[in-house]
Protein backbone atom coordinates (compact mmCIF):
# COMPACT_ATOMS: atom_id res chain seq x y z
CA UNK A 1 0.00 0.00 0.00
CA UNK A 2 1.26 3.45 -0.96
CA UNK A 3 0.84 6.40 1.41
CA UNK A 4 1.27 10.11 0.73
CA UNK A 5 4.32 10.21 3.00
CA UNK A 6 6.13 7.65 0.81
CA UNK A 7 9.16 8.82 -1.16
CA UNK A 8 8.46 8.82 -4.90
CA UNK A 9 11.75 7.09 -5.72
CA UNK A 10 10.93 4.26 -3.32
CA UNK A 11 7.47 3.83 -4.85
CA UNK A 12 8.93 3.71 -8.35
CA UNK A 13 11.56 1.18 -7.29
CA UNK A 14 8.92 -1.11 -5.79
CA UNK A 15 6.18 -0.47 -8.33
CA UNK A 16 7.58 0.73 -11.67
CA UNK A 17 4.13 0.41 -13.19
CA UNK A 18 3.09 3.52 -11.22
CA UNK A 19 5.27 5.84 -13.35
CA UNK A 20 2.34 6.53 -15.69
CA UNK A 21 0.25 7.81 -12.75
CA UNK A 22 2.91 10.33 -11.81
CA UNK A 23 3.40 11.42 -15.40
CA UNK A 24 -0.35 11.84 -15.90
CA UNK A 25 -0.42 14.65 -13.31
CA UNK A 26 2.63 16.44 -14.71
CA UNK A 27 5.49 14.77 -12.86
CA UNK A 28 7.63 14.14 -15.91
CA UNK A 29 11.03 14.28 -14.25
CA UNK A 30 10.81 11.02 -12.32
CA UNK A 31 14.55 10.42 -12.43
CA UNK A 32 15.61 13.84 -11.15
CA UNK A 33 17.01 14.17 -7.63
CA UNK A 34 13.91 15.94 -6.34
CA UNK A 35 11.58 13.17 -7.44
CA UNK A 36 13.87 10.54 -6.00
CA UNK A 37 13.89 12.22 -2.60
CA UNK A 38 10.56 13.93 -2.05
CA UNK A 39 7.34 12.48 -0.75
CA UNK A 40 4.23 12.06 -2.84
CA UNK A 41 2.58 14.75 -0.72
CA UNK A 42 5.43 17.23 -1.31
CA UNK A 43 5.40 16.61 -5.05
CA UNK A 44 1.63 17.06 -5.23
CA UNK A 45 1.92 20.42 -3.47
CA UNK A 46 4.56 21.57 -5.98
CA UNK A 47 2.57 20.35 -8.97
CA UNK A 48 -0.85 21.47 -7.70
CA UNK A 49 -2.19 17.92 -7.78
CA UNK A 50 -4.76 16.22 -5.55
CA UNK A 51 -2.62 14.02 -3.32
CA UNK A 52 -5.46 11.82 -2.07
CA UNK A 53 -6.62 11.13 -5.62
CA UNK A 54 -3.09 10.24 -6.74
CA UNK A 55 -2.53 7.90 -3.78
CA UNK A 56 -5.86 6.20 -4.51
CA UNK A 57 -4.88 5.74 -8.17
CA UNK A 58 -1.44 4.41 -7.23
CA UNK A 59 -2.97 1.85 -4.89
CA UNK A 60 -5.47 0.87 -7.58
CA UNK A 61 -2.62 0.29 -10.05
CA UNK A 62 -0.57 -1.85 -7.66
CA UNK A 63 -3.64 -3.82 -6.67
Amino acid sequence: MVMKSDIIGDVLDRYPETAECFMAIGMHCLGCPSARGESIEQACMVHGADCDALVAKLNEVIG
